[in-house]
């Protein structure tokens, strides 16, 4: 039978940030950032690498301290009562953390052991997980024997043997193959619908998030904007002209002419920024020059790209990022 208590539960958000900064010396990595996270809620924080994703996941998780601003984890301050909103949270960060020496299962039982799940329950969420994520014939292997998308898995699976409401995946699918990425995405959203819980993931794959609840566009530390990826795509997207220049001349011509609406990474192609009006004064101009043409619909690439000016995959950056998130932590509090 549902309480009062639970009833007000229900409606506090998973995740609540309010006005978080945190600086690294002259760097600012996160600009009073603001946003909240509703319960059974996957919502993803796609930006470069270095826009202050990890960051921000450092602070919910207790890692690091907010310069100011606070951050609560189902209403619990993560600041005030760090091991309390700890104790709410599933993570996988980006660097690996498995214990290689150990087995898959040992590595959930030690997981277990350190949360303070009962025996009982214990191993009933270790045959649990591992059936879910797909280890349970490779229980008894050590970790260090595991693919790389068999280990990210097991993290995964890892992050859920205790009572977390709130699963955060920091950038889950790095250096996976589009296969073994898929099935990751296939994880989060079953896990979703079997267990209620709540996704925070960071990201810097567009196409990955074409499937979340909502989504937090962050670059440089800002959030710049925050909707369902249709209602971003709608307000902030805009489509774009595919098309193939009969010549090298045409190409040029047509590059130089519409320098403003061009992107790159077309090949062949050249892409540019479309509207009617667009398509119409091209082919007065230039349309015995063109082979083939086609409009490409309004995507989160071209929302990102409205919004940042540039591509979003800045792999220096990251590592920068990681750097300055881990090398600060000294003295903060961790679990």
């Amino acid at each position: 039978m549902s309480t009062a208590s639970d009833a007000a539960l229900a409606v506090v958000p998973a995740i609540e940030v309010e006005a978080i900064s945190r600086r690294y010396g002259r760097v600012l990595a996160l600009d009073e950032v603001s946003f909240s996270v509703q319960r059974q809620e996957v919502f993803a924080l796609l930006g470069p690498n270095g826009a202050g994703k990890t960051t921000l996941l450092h602070i919910l998780s207790t890692i690091l301290r907010p310069d100011s601003g606070t951050a609560r984890i189902g209403g619990v301050d993560v600041v005030r009562n760090p091991l309390e909103a700890r104790q709410r949270l599933g993570i996988v960060f980006q660097e690996p953390s498995l214990d290689d020496r150990l087995t898959v299962r040992e590595n959930l039982e030690l997981h277990g052991l350190v949360f303070g799940v009962p025996r009982r329950l214990r191993r009933q969420r270790i045959e649990e997980m591992l059936a879910l994520v797909e280890l349970t014939q490779w229980a008894d292997k050590v970790a260090r024997t595991l693919s790389s998308g068999m280990k990210r898995r097991l993290e995964i699976a890892r992050a859920l043997i205790h009572d977390s409401e709130i699963l955060m995946l920091d950038e889950p699918t790095v250096g996976l193959d589009a296969q073994t990425r898929n099935r990751i995405w296939d994880y989060v959203h079953r896990l979703r619908q079997q267990r209620n819980i709540t996704v925070l993931v960071t990201t810097h794959y567009i196409e990955e998030v074409e499937g979340c609840d909502r989504v937090c566009i962050i670059d440089g530390g800002k959030v710049l904007a925050l909707d369902t990826p249709g209602r971003l795509k709608s307000g902030h997207g805009h489509a774009r002209l595919r098309l193939t220049p009969a010549n090298d001349a045409v190409r040029s011509a047509i590059s130089q002419r519409y320098a403003e609406r061009l992107s790159p990474g077309a090949g062949e192609d050249l892409l540019l920024d479309s509207d009617e009006a667009f398509v119409a004064a091209l082919l007065g101009e230039f349309g015995t020059g063109i082979t083939a043409m086609q409009v490409e619909k309004p995507s989160l690439e071209t929302v990102f790209l409205s919004l940042t000016g540039r591509a979003i995959r800045d792999q220096a950056a990251g590592a920068r990022e990681q750097t300055l998130s881990f090398g600060r932590r000294g003295g903060e509090h961790t679990r």
